[in-house]
């Protein structure tokens, strides 16, 4: 008999990693540090929260059904920020608004595959987006990293048979943090227009990338549409994780397709969360160049400190945005040594088991570290706990 679809993944492995923290308590002078989630753990800005209260008590629309598709006045603001911060040419009917960004993968899949169709995603991966395809009925297939963990379209070409619909990519990546260069982003939207397949690029972490200039020309492409599907999170940008508010911008004709999943799925996107990015996009530009400074400045920390565990036998594989990627020097699996380090080092982080799969080496060295709810001192803390280690 067949499994049912959700028994065909892995658990939720953040859900998995807090269950690591029962029973276990942690000295006064050692509080835990938390670095397995990238999701930040403060409300919104005060100035957007009075914005949200304003709308609960004054807006009646906001507690109502709306379109699929989303808010036109917020798809229309996405729409114009991005064709500003891209170039080339993007319209509102080109955006939905999802509820999140994981929705926003969900739907993209349903428009592309059907049982036993193939996406190729780099390894490691965001396990939610392995976890989707499992309940599919898709199968991943993994694009192994290159130098600087920085896949490469031309190792992708030989992966693609019959029943490839997609390649996705992530960029700055989770789990990794590394931003993929432009050129990287080209060769594989040329890649997938070559061999008619999507090519599907997560951004959820854009807001925080280090380059001041647009991370690529996709959308200046004047056939973008024919091939790219983008998506996107106000979660990071404004806080707005428990409000899930996501993107997806792509061709009117595959927004057909997604309205038809997304009606049965949530009906509409949450509409306070809406009204919510609306005013976070339109009024909050300066506070969020000053969460991206922040949260660069963390990443620098990361660098700067790093040097004392290296000295333990630690590698830093890859740095950016939310993320460090990381490798331990212990004969241990870090599946293993992620639950003992919560006890032994009061820190929950997540080891690279969880963003590899089970046929492939190289998890088993790894760790995830989710630094963005750290300060610089917390980043100092952190390495000086790891190269306490010994295992």
């Amino acid at each position: 008999m067949p499994l049912p679809r959700t028994a065909t993944t892995s658990a939720p492995p953040v859900m998995e990693a807090r269950r690591w923290l029962e029973g276990v308590s942690h000295p006064s002078g050692r509080p835990l540090l938390n670095v397995s989630q990238a999701a930040p753990v403060d409300p919104p800005p005060a100035p957007l929260r009075e914005a949200m209260a304003q709308i609960v008590l004054n807006d009646p629309d906001a507690h109502l059904y709306g379109p699929v598709l989303g808010l036109p006045e917020l798809r229309d603001e996405v729409a114009k920020q991005w064709t500003a911060s891209y170039g080339g040419s993007i319209s509102a009917d080109q955006v939905a608004i999802t509820s999140g960004c994981n929705q926003a993968f969900a739907a993209a899949i349903a428009t592309l595959c059907a049982e036993g169709d193939e996406v190729i995603i780099p390894v490691p991966y965001y396990f939610n987006h392995r976890m989707w395809l499992d309940m599919s009925g898709v199968k991943t297939v993994p694009l192994p990293f290159g130098d600087g963990m920085i896949p490469l379209a031309a190792a992708a070409a030989p992966l693609i048979t019959s029943k490839t619909r997609a390649i996705a990519l992530v960029s700055p990546n989770n789990p990794c943090g590394v931003e993929y260069p432009a050129e990287t982003l080209r060769a594989f939207l040329d890649l997938a227009r070559t061999h008619g397949i999507a090519l599907i690029v997560d951004e959820t972490y854009r807001d925080f990338d280090s380059r001041t200039r647009a991370p690529h020309d996709l959308f200046a492409d004047p056939d973008w549409h024919e091939t790219l599907i983008h998506l996107y999170s106000f979660s990071k940008a404004y806080r707005l994780t428990g409000h899930r508010v996501g993107a997806i911008v792509t061709s009117q004709a595959r927004l057909a397709e997604v309205e038809k999943f997304l009606d049965t799925i949530t009906i509409c996107p949450n509409q306070l969360g809406q009204r919510a990015a609306l005013w976070g996009m339109q009024n909050l530009g300066d506070w969020l160049a000053g969460e991206r400074l922040e949260i660069l400045d963390r990443r620098a920390a990361i660098a700067d400190h790093f040097p004392g565990l290296a000295a333990q036998g630690w590698d830093l594989l890859g740095c950016g945005a939310y993320f460090a990627y990381v490798r331990h020097p212990f004969t241990v699996s870090s599946a293993e040594l992620a639950p003992r380090l919560v006890r032994d080092a009061g820190v929950l982080l997540l080891p690279g088991t969880m963003f590899m799969p089970d046929e492939l080496q190289g998890g088993e060295t790894q760790f995830r570290i989710a630094f963005a709810n750290i300060d610089r001192a917390g980043v100092k803390t952190l390495f000086e706990r790891l190269a306490k280690v010994t295992y």
